[in-house]
């Protein structure tokens, strides 16, 4: 892939947050999570990739973009060929109550390179650098608390865990609990959760629990640019999912996936740009005839990790798009 892309792809994930923070606190997801799809497609024809997307906004019949095995970008004999995995407003929830830690996100990665997670349910453990390679699936919850203490050089005491709250993680809270780690529980938005333990100054060690597994896919992408680990595993809800898992090559559905069959390869790009305000990121901010957006975007690669602030002349950018 092309350095260059980097670049390119934040400029996605810009026109993005910029369109949908217009709905904060509105109690309006559905058009939030559209204004983020608009821009999000508009600014894809401008970029010189040739990508597939193998986890977007739903099947063809779904959506009317971004739908997963859309082309997108601008091709050429000479472009890169690229998975694309969007999520064009991770917490339409969020930007709706106008609470925290919304995104705009993208990960690419080469040509078959990605799995094409089904839009179902994924357990999964999330972890920075110093506790790669300590957490398992197949542990307890208190071994892998105690694993990322002594990883991190901490008391268990010290730990905090992050868990979306929903009533399906009960007892994964009693058990954090009883093992004497701290929890934080969000709302929505497990992938800037997963993010997030890979960033001492967030305060967040591990993520544990069942959430979206092509959101799962997108914060693996992440965790390969920052050196973390994500490991998960698809929890199908009925015949047809478990079904559907197969096709994908899945000769075990329920089988544990660690990061080199959620994202293969050496190389991949992330990028992300606050909608609503984060431990990582902030939202974006309106100041009358600007707007200003604050972003990340890795390489695995290269593990460069850069923060961009970028200021928007909106005259320039009727539709808060510009391409």
């Amino acid at each position: 892939m092309e350095r260059s892309l980097t670049m390119e792809l934040v400029r996605v994930t810009e026109a993005a947050a910029l369109s949908s923070a217009r709905w904060l606190g509105r109690g309006k997801k559905e058009e939030a999570d559209d204004a983020a799809t608009t821009a999000m497609r508009a600014v894809f024809d401008t970029v010189p990739m040739d990508g597939v997307v193998v986890i977007g906004e739903g099947e063809m019949d779904e959506a009317p973009m971004l739908y997963i095995g859309e082309r997108l970008g601008m091709p050429g004999p000479n472009v890169p060929k690229v998975d694309v995995a969007v999520d064009p407003l991770e917490g339409t929830n969020i930007v709706a109550k106008g609470t925290w830690n919304a995104l705009s996100v993208i990960a690419i990665a080469d040509r078959g390179n990605l799995l094409h997670a089904p839009d179902m349910y994924m357990e999964k453990i999330a972890v920075g650098p110093e506790a790669k390679g300590k957490v398992h699936l197949e542990a307890t919850v208190k071994e892998n608390l105690d694993a990322v203490a002594k990883a991190l050089g901490k008391e268990i005491a010290d730990v905090v865990a992050i868990v979306l709250d929903r009533p399906r993680h009960s007892k994964l809270i009693e058990e954090i609990r009883e093992a004497g780690a701290r929890i934080k529980l969000i709302s929505d938005g497990d992938v800037s959760a997963a993010i997030n333990t890979a960033f001492p100054e967030t305060g967040v060690d591990i993520l544990f629990g069942i959430g979206g597994a092509p959101e799962g896919v997108i914060a693996a992408v992440a965790l390969k640019c920052l050196g973390g680990e994500l490991i998960g595993r698809l929890k199908p809800a009925n015949e047809e999912e478990y079904e559907r898992c197969k096709k994908m090559g899945l000769s075990n559905p329920e089988q544990i996936l660690g990061m080199e069959d959620l994202v293969k390869g050496d190389d991949a790009i992330f990028a992300a740009t606050g909608v609503t305000d984060g431990e990582l990121l902030r939202g974006v901010r309106f100041m009358g005839k600007t707007a200003r957006t604050h972003s990340v975007v890795m390489r695995a690669k290269s593990g460069t990790v850069r923060f961009i602030e970028a200021e928007h002349r909106l005259s320039t950018k009727p539709n808060l798009v510009i391409t």
